[in-house]
């Protein structure tokens, strides 16, 4: 090992907000990473700089002028997601972006193009591809287990408290849960399945009647053939998302079910548990079903995607979620808006 990648990757974190100071615990927790700044430029800001006993800086540029960090993680507001990333790769600087990529994809489509073109590392924040859990479903829909998936079913039901909506930005257009929540769902899928080739969707606000929606029933039909449905609402008491079943983000109660179910010709899989359903001899509906479990180790993916990150910079591994990737994310839920919006299928280009 030479001494670059012997010594602590040195990263900044821009924003601290919740999801900015998660990573800043992971930052500090990970032996190979070390946190060298805070960058926002709040009074919270500066405080979480300094319990954490690192630099507070208000912008990007103030940082440069004294410190420059191996990689930056931009954990700011979406509408902001964009120009910070471009200050990271103007200064030559790679950069982990937080999920969404952009707020709209010419923006994002610009971040990328500029991160090629300058052959800086650009990442986006998808922290569940790390995860344990879908790195063992990927790995069961690819060896053909299942057979042809043609069939999927994805659960995202929970009950945002009302002092959620307290902040009046969650009320308005941008603000549900397609946008801010579905968009994990969307890339765990397109992990698992491949690209999403066109989009249905429905929408209602008839509990809260905010600007926002709080419930959407959505199909994604994928290249590989799979029709998928897709139900996302935040204002039922329920345990069906990914967010209660992984026990992936210790602040949500953990409940004993699933929110993703895979269905194949020659067996089905349940997420979160990875259990595998099938026919010992040949399939039919007059066979016994049998499951079998698949059990995998807990992992904190926010904290894997940092030891990613620092492999990355070191060049020791390629992103596993890259600009394009991100950016293809953002495209699928842009559709699934416009279907909502017009009442039409609404198709997308094959990447």
């Amino acid at each position: 090992m030479t001494g670059s990648q012997a010594r602590p990757v040195r990263l900044a974190v821009m924003g601290a907000g919740l999801i900015g100071r998660r990573h800043i615990q992971h930052v500090r927790a990970e032996p190979g990473t070390e946190l060298v700044a805070v960058v926002d430029p709040t009074e919270a800001g500066r405080v979480v700089a300094a319990e954490n006993g690192v630099p507070w800086h208000a912008s990007f540029r103030d940082m440069l002028a004294t410190e420059r960090a191996d990689g930056v993680i931009v954990a700011t507001p979406n509408q902001v997601h964009v120009e910070n990333g471009l200050e990271a790769v103007a200064a030559g600087i790679p950069v982990l972006v937080e999920k969404p990529i952009a707020d709209d994809l010419a923006a994002g489509e610009r971040l990328v193009a500029a991160a090629e073109q300058a052959g800086v590392p650009l990442l986006v924040g998808h922290h569940r591809r790390h995860n344990p859990i879908m790195r063992a479903a990927r790995e069961i829909v690819a060896s053909g287990r299942l057979g042809r998936i043609v069939a999927v079913n994805a659960l995202f039901w929970l009950y945002k408290p009302d002092d959620y909506f307290d902040l009046s930005w969650r009320r308005e257009e941008g603000a549900g849960p397609v946008f801010l929540n579905l968009i994990h769902d969307v890339d765990n899928l397109r992990y698992l399945l491949g690209e999403v080739v066109a989009v249905q969707a429905v929408e209602s606000n008839a509990v809260r009647a905010n600007a926002v929606e709080e419930t959407s029933a959505i199909i994604l039909e994928f290249a590989c053939g799979a029709l998928a449905t897709v139900s996302v609402c935040d204002t039922v008491v329920a345990p069906w998302s990914w967010e209660m079943t992984t026990g992936e983000n210790p602040a949500y109660p953990v409940a004993d079910e699933a929110c993703y179910l895979l269905a194949g010709t020659a067996g089905s899989l349940s997420l979160p548990k990875l259990e595998v359903w099938f026919n010992d001899q040949k399939p039919g509906w007059w066979e016994p079903l049998h499951r079998t479990r698949t059990g995998v180790a807990t992992q904190d993916p926010l904290a894997l995607q940092i030891r990613h990150f620092a492999a990355v910079i070191r060049g020791l591994e390629r992103p596993l979620v890259d600009g394009r990737e991100g950016l293809r994310t953002l495209e699928v839920v842009t559709a699934i808006k416009r279907a909502a919006r017009s009442g039409q299928r609404v198709s997308l280009p094959i990447a």
